[in-house]
């Protein structure tokens, strides 16, 4: 197992300290880490500017409305039914994630990874939650804002980040069977709950 690449997949519940966990992780097992970084290489990969990446970041179908409302010449053009389509924008990340798989260890944070590499040897799929008292807190300190907002901005984003997960992958983001582990981070909290996950993986890998 050495000398062989390891993935690991983690998919996050807003609030719940995943991203953390799976930068620790990407230390811990000398990996290249990925969460808003595969919108650059996926910018680099297709060759347009990494803007479009970013507003469809886990999102699905801001796309049409985005060009009706700022470039609406482009609408009936064959430039964005062939081009710049929803799927084109996800084709091109996930040929990115396909591509720093191949060349090296990686851990990916969301972005339908698991299901992207989903033929891959040597992937683990993670998915971390947390006590949503613990979640509107730190979206709260985060955006500065208060419980109602924080909470108003975890439903919106994770509507938006099931739909795109669930659209792409024909599975249901946060279940556990789409998963190899799901845990709840604040049991044990992130640096427990972290090692937990690392154990799990050198378990599962024979390493």
């Amino acid at each position: 197992m050495d000398d062989k690449k390891i993935i690991i997949n983690v998919g996050r519940q807003l609030g719940s300290g995943g991203r953390i966990i799976a930068s620790m992780l990407a230390k811990d097992f000398g990996c290249k880490f990925y969460d808003k970084e595969l919108l650059n290489l996926a910018a680099k990969e297709s060759g347009f500017c990494e803007k479009f990446f970013e507003q469809n970041d886990e999102q699905k179908g801001f796309l049409k409305s985005f060009f009706y409302a700022h470039m609406p010449f482009l609408s009936s053009s064959g430039f964005y039914n062939n081009r710049l389509s929803q799927e084109s924008l996800f084709q091109f990340q996930s040929d990115a994630i396909r591509k720093a798989a191949q060349e090296s260890s990686c851990v990916f944070v969301g972005r339908c990874a698991d299901y992207v590499l989903r033929e891959y040897e040597n992937t683990v799929n993670i998915f971390i939650t947390a006590d949503i008292k613990e979640r509107i807190e730190r979206v709260a300190k985060r955006h500065g804002c208060g419980t109602e907002t924080a909470m108003k901005i975890i439903n919106d984003r994770e509507s938006e980040r099931s739909t795109y997960y669930n659209y792409y992958t024909g599975k249901k983001w946060g279940y556990s069977a789409s998963y190899d582990l799901c845990v709840n981070s604040s049991i044990l909290g992130m640096e427990k709950t972290e090692e937990l996950i690392k154990d799990f993986i050198r378990k599962k890998f024979g390493m």
